[in-house]
């Protein structure tokens, strides 16, 4: 019982901090800007983040990709969306209350309500009975909620381990860690196992897309504008303004359903 309070507390502690952190950078945040206007290409760390990105290309190298590899062949494909589906359906309140947080009830209670359906009639999340009830699949994470609250994108980072993403949304990480149910549950080996389940399950699903990288002049470069552009697309559910230069560039590289945030795959 000790050790459980201990690793709770610590837990909380961490959580508090990043929070606090977070609520520092909000305010000072110039008033009136919508995180859609600040500059989104800025990338002041571009070497350090050059540097991060070779150190996490190399570890997916020679662990995760060969991994993700063997568990494509050795997983039948109705058994790996089975698994993507129980992860995704861990998260799904945690989706709920940022659709709530972001003044979008009605997604809010579609994800409350997938979570219930597909938890039960769905065999603990393993089929998806949600979506053939007609219940779309609304994420949204911390980092969203954050620019829909007004807080900057900031420059782009490349955090280790994590890959690419804004500083607005490199802050908001903690939170999204610390509200996965996984992080609660004190049976430490078969908690382990999901992990490492869950990222390997994850890396195979981009097996395919990490093709474009390979094929670029400048890997970093084409992850950068991808990912940013696919983020925006997120951030207004699948329709930013039409004057925004981050659509025209979005379309040419992806074509008109690239990149529907509502339906899109992020923790």
């Amino acid at each position: 019982m000790p050790d459980r309070v201990s690793r709770n507390t610590a837990r909380a502690i961490a959580l508090l901090a990043a929070m606090t952190l977070l609520a520092g950078c909000a305010g000072n945040a110039p008033r009136g800007v919508d995180a859609a206007s600040a500059d989104p290409t800025s990338d002041p760390w571009e070497p350090l983040n050059r540097a991060i990105y070779r150190g996490n290309t190399r570890v997916d190298r020679y662990t995760l990709k060969p991994l993700a590899s063997g568990y494509r062949q050795a997983v039948p494909s109705v058994v790996r969306t089975g698994i993507d589906n129980f992860f995704t359906n861990l998260r799904s309140p945690w989706h709920s209350l940022n659709n709530f947080l972001q003044g979008k009830p009605g997604a809010g209670l579609s994800e409350g309500g997938r979570f219930l359906v597909n938890s039960t009639f769905g065999l603990m999340g393993l089929l998806d009975v949600a979506t053939e009830m007609g219940l779309e699949v609304r994420r949204e994470d911390f980092g969203q909620t954050l620019a829909i609250w007004g807080v900057p994108d900031g420059p782009f980072v490349v955090v280790p381990f994590f890959g690419p993403q804004t500083f607005r949304d490199a802050l908001a990480l903690p939170i999204d860690l610390f509200a996965d149910p996984l992080v609660w549950y004190d049976n430490s080996s078969i908690r382990d196992k999901l992990y490492i389940l869950r990222i390997v399950n994850l890396r195979e699903r981009f097996l395919d897309t990490g093709r474009l990288l390979d094929d670029a002049q400048d890997p970093y470069i084409r992850l950068r504008e991808a990912y940013l552009q696919n983020r925006r697309f997120q951030i207004y559910d699948g329709n930013p303004p039409m004057d925004d230069d981050f659509y025209d560039d979005f379309e040419d590289d992806y074509g008109d359903d690239g990149g529907n945030g509502a339906n899109d795959t992020s923790p």
